[in-house]
């Protein structure tokens, strides 16, 4: 069982906050779209153009299963939660909802390779919020503001588990 793992949308700051704790705890930090890109050989994006969302998710979910085995961090890909049986072993985790305003990730972002943002990355994230927010919420212990500092969002979720487990 993982120690901790994060959720939330693409840009929140997932796999960057998870190496910080993992850094803090000692303990491995992993992040599922760099699992999946190992066991496919090429880059998650690249995978999920080549082969489509479906087979995207179904060797996401095996990352995840991956990922669950150990007892780090775990930065999850932002849709993992589309998946029922991903969402049930989400359930029992440890499991923080990274969450900002649409405008910081889509900074965040950039230009970076982000197959479902497409041509509309606003308009997008925008769609994907709806759809996947009520799984955040769901899969969820709290809802963890990563607008700020690295040091400030390690600080909120160091806080939530004392809170949460004294």
């Amino acid at each position: 069982m993982a120690r901790l793992v994060l959720v939330g949308l693409p840009g929140t700051g997932k796999t960057t906050v998870a190496r910080e704790l993992g850094r803090l705890w000692d303990v491995v930090a992993m992040d599922t779209d760099e699992l999946l890109s190992r066991a496919v050989g090429c880059a998650a994006p690249e995978y999920l153009r080549r082969h489509g969302e479906v087979e995207f998710r179904r060797r996401e979910h095996e990352a995840l299963d991956e990922a669950l085995a150990n007892t780090g961090v775990v930065a999850t890909g932002g849709g993992v939660v589309t998946l029922e049986a991903a969402r049930r072993q989400l359930e029992s985790q440890t499991t923080y909802w990274l969450d900002c305003a649409d405008e910081e990730i889509l900074a965040r972002v950039g230009e970076g390779d982000r197959p479902l943002l497409g041509e509309d990355p606003a308009g997008s994230l925008a769609r994907l919020r709806t759809q996947r927010e009520p799984w955040y919420r769901e899969v969820s212990r709290a809802r963890i503001d990563s607008s700020g500092t690295l040091d400030e969002v390690v600080a909120l979720i160091l806080d939530e588990l004392e809170r949460t487990q004294t």
